[in-house]
């Protein structure tokens, strides 16, 4: 079965054409140092532009040094554009997905299409999917753990939520970084823990609010092991028993809501990982790698081999077998 990626990001030039455009309307620019074009986006943050995010030559490239048969390709955060007027939003994320699109259709057997959906007018974020869905057949999308600081929880959401579940489509959510936060501004704490912070908010508020009891068939995978959830999920199961307030919404026990999600490797710790599978089943972890972000994993195979104790059975749960049911088997055909 073929060894499958399920976070790694790229920027279509599409996108950059559009940002080098009208910098403006994007909030972002292009610039150049050393001889290494950057993205910075006006909120304060940048990235340089590798030629893995924007050339599939060089994507295929590092899939191979990795050990890689297969990924699916999301846009980094950044480009969710969440702040901006509900029409920008909708024309970033199609222009997004088009480019994804074409990105994929230069090695279809190796790439898989990972949408972005404009999740400031959920009805415009439903109508973006169904349109991906059937336009690319996509599979898969991407969304913030939050939405410019409101948790998916919220009413309004719902919408969007039960469409992915009735369409069968993986939720990739990922930590959406806008700006700095406070006691995080030294040490890039930002993302070092409030990415997982994000994440671990995401999924208390998915369990104590009942969305996960309302919507069962939900396949939601969070990044990066789960940000802290998986590690502190003992604290949220003895407050869901002793206290009345995690119960106001759900009687469902935490630990067990936990093992409906899926989760990324993207931990850097194989003991992490060990403990991760041995909480949830091998069947709830799918590689992952981040690239080409310098906060990835360069080595995957290597870190789900270091896991101790790990078998056959879970690798290839790990490796493919997991992220290839989860995309409707879209990637046996893989070479």
């Amino acid at each position: 079965m073929p060894v499958v990626d399920i976070h790694s990001h790229v920027i279509p030039p599409s996108v950059v054409e559009a940002i080098a455009t009208d910098p403006i309307g994007f909030s972002a620019r292009i610039e150049e140092e050393d001889g290494m074009r950057k993205v910075v986006h006006d909120q304060g943050y940048a990235y340089p532009l590798f030629e893995e995010f924007v050339e599939p030559e060089a994507k295929l490239r590092e899939m191979d040094r990795r050990g890689l048969d297969v990924s699916v390709l999301s846009p980094p955060p950044p480009l969710f554009y969440y702040w901006a007027e509900a029409e920008m939003g909708v024309q970033v994320a199609r222009l997004v997905n088009d480019g994804i699109a074409e990105y994929v259709a230069t090695s279809p057997e190796r790439f898989i299409g990972m949408a972005t959906v404009p999740m400031q007018d959920t009805e415009a974020a439903v109508a973006e999917l169904e349109r991906v869905v059937s336009t690319y057949r996509f599979q898969a999308v991407e969304i913030g753990t939050s939405v410019e600081g409101t948790q998916l929880t919220e009413p309004r959401f719902r919408q969007f939520l039960r469409r992915a579940s009735e369409l069968d489509v993986l939720i990739l959510a990922h930590p959406y970084y806008v700006g700095a936060k406070q006691g995080l501004e030294d040490y890039y704490l930002t993302n070092l823990l409030g990415n997982s912070y994000d994440s671990t908010m995401m999924i208390a508020n998915l369990m104590f609010s009942g969305v996960l009891d309302e919507l069962p068939a939900i396949k939601l995978c969070v990044a990066h092991g789960g940000g802290f959830a998986p590690y502190q999920i003992g604290r949220l199961q003895h407050g869901h028993r002793v206290r009345p307030e995690p119960r106001v919404n759900t009687e469902t026990p935490p630990l067990k809501l936990l093992g409906r999600l899926f989760f990324d490797t993207i931990t850097f710790c194989p003991l992490a990982l060990r403990y991760l599978i041995d909480l949830v089943g091998a069947e709830h972890v799918v590689l992952g790698t981040d690239a080409p972000f310098d906060m990835g994993d360069e080595d995957p195979l290597k870190t789900v081999g270091a896991i101790p104790g790990v078998t056959d059975e879970e690798r290839e749960a790990i490796l493919s077998k997991t992220a290839s049911e989860l995309l409707g088997n879209r990637t046996r055909g893989a070479v």
